[in-house]
């Protein structure tokens, strides 16, 4: 059988790529798992300094697999399922989440997740658990409300309706759209351009981004200059100095 979610390295690039295409990538528990693994690969291996997410065939992914929801013994079982939202922000890596096609439910939960979302210009996004009596439980409508604002997430959220890629551009829920065919090089060239910076720069501008939406604003300012005075003691800023000094490019070893 063919591995539901496939894990792969491309230089200093981790891809995770959700491949159950007959089922549009929805997720199952086992998936759920597998993204619990890779991600900890990723987080634990200095070679990957970026991480891509994508889908086979006409989805990104669909959201969880409906047909095994009743599958929970109770609500609180289904509650306290690993959940595969959680497990990708647990990711410590910056994320570049390339949505090939359809982006549903728990699906566009992962893509809020990444750090960076880009789309194929026939990519569909939407929030439809309220068309089956239900809301998403993935962080959809904090996420979307950060991403788009409270009027467009409310249109998402409460009609549970599709927008196209032009929309999501507008609207500023991804940040660029191309040809399908042409997504998943771009999302690598993103992804291999963060892996040639200073890395713990980078994950600490993760972290900061994460900060800036939950602190006031006050304090946010002082956490960013925290956060810049440990970057500015690791040997990777020496080194970016002496890059600059000697006008070379600098080697960042991840110290």
């Amino acid at each position: 059988m063919t591995a539901p979610l496939i894990f792969e390295i491309e230089g200093q690039v981790g891809i995770i790529t959700y491949n159950r295409p007959e089922k549009l990538n929805a997720m199952t528990p086992e998936m759920a798992e597998l993204m619990v693994d890779a991600v900890n690969r990723c987080n634990d291996d200095d070679v990957i300094r970026a991480v891509v997410l994508t889908g086979t065939g006409k989805a990104f992914c669909a959201g969880s697999d409906i047909s095994l929801l009743d599958s929970y013994a109770t609500p609180w079982d289904f509650r306290n399922r690993t959940e595969y939202c959680d497990a990708l922000r647990a990711l410590r890596k910056p994320s570049i989440a390339a949505i090939n096609g359809y982006a549903f439910g728990g699906g566009l939960e992962m893509a809020l997740s990444c750090d960076i979302r880009i789309a194929a210009e026939t990519a569909r996004m939407a929030a439809p658990e309220i068309k089956l009596g239900w809301i998403g439980g993935g962080g959809m409508t904090a996420l979307l409300a950060h991403s788009i604002g409270p009027s467009n997430a409310a249109m998402m959220v409460m009609t549970g309706e599709p927008i196209d890629a032009q929309k999501a551009l507008n609207w500023g829920l991804v940040s660029e759209t191309h040809p399908t065919d042409a997504l998943r090089a771009r999302a690598v060239e993103i992804a291999a351009t963060i892996a040639a910076r200073a890395p713990i720069a980078a994950e600490t501008a993760k972290d900061n981004l994460a900060a800036a939406f939950n602190m006031p604003l006050e304090q946010a300012i002082a956490y960013e200059r925290d956060l810049q005075t440990i970057c500015f003691a690791t040997e990777d800023a020496n080194e970016g100095r002496a890059a600059f000094a000697a006008k070379r490019q600098p080697l960042f070893r991840r110290r």
